[in-house]
């Protein structure tokens, strides 16, 4: 094999292996499985594994970093919205169809950007969540948001929600159709075809978008 991968062990059932959008490869595996088991498995899926890293739609391993200066954009539910540079000293982040940051705060940008998505994030995924949780009829034990690097949202053995807090730069029927999407996790554990089913009951237009995280996913990943 001519890649490495990651294992993770917890108290799961079953060896998976995830091929990460920056092309990093996790193997996930039951506590106390055995190094050779895991190289067996993962050797026989090595033609798909080459598959999935070659695969057009992982995203570049190189992302543009932002400057924070005027006339920058930021992305916020799927608009670009205008960065600008004030002398005024106050601290944090002002939003009102425009981002606003002190000229004193211009070194910290990307934290104190990172804290106002991670709270915005808490405001408007979570109450949507829970209200989707309730339409489709499942229960979980907590929905929070994560940084969750290069995946979207995750269903834990727990019933834990987790979400990434870069989906509310999404437009919103993205950040629906990927909490509709690990809700129905909570259902089937599985990409099988119920699953998919549940997903389009619940969601119909879901595959608009996948299209559009396929396309245009990448953006929610180079801001910062």
């Amino acid at each position: 094999m001519d890649f490495t991968y990651k294992t993770v062990y917890s108290d799961r059932k079953t060896v998976s292996i995830i091929v990460e959008r920056d092309r990093s490869i996790v193997v996930r595996a039951p506590l106390h499985t055995e190094k050779a088991k895991i190289e067996e498995i993962v050797e026989k899926k090595k033609y798909w594994i080459r598959e999935k890293i070659e695969h057009y739609q992982k995203y570049p391993s190189v992302k543009q970093k932002k400057e924070f200066v005027s006339g920058e954009s930021l992305l916020y539910l799927g608009k670009p919205y205008p960065l600008f540079v004030v002398e005024e000293d106050f601290e944090g982040v002002r939003f009102d169809s425009k981002f606003v940051i002190s000229q004193q705060s211009q070194k910290r940008a990307s934290e104190i950007l990172h804290e106002w998505y991670f709270r915005s994030a808490a405001e408007v995924i979570l109450p949507k969540a829970v209200h989707l949780a309730n339409q489709i009829g499942v229960s979980y034990n907590k929905i929070t948001i994560r940084d969750l690097k290069y995946r979207w949202g995750s269903c834990t053995p727990k019933d834990n929600i987790h979400f990434n807090w870069r989906l509310v730069k999404a437009p919103m029927n993205v950040a629906e159709y990927i909490i509709v999407h690990e809700l129905t996790h909570l259902l089937e554990a599985n990409h099988s075809q119920l699953f998919w089913n549940r997903v389009r009951a619940a969601y119909p237009m879901y595959p608009e978008a996948r299209k559009w995280l396929k396309d245009s996913g990448h953006q929610l990943e180079t801001d910062f």
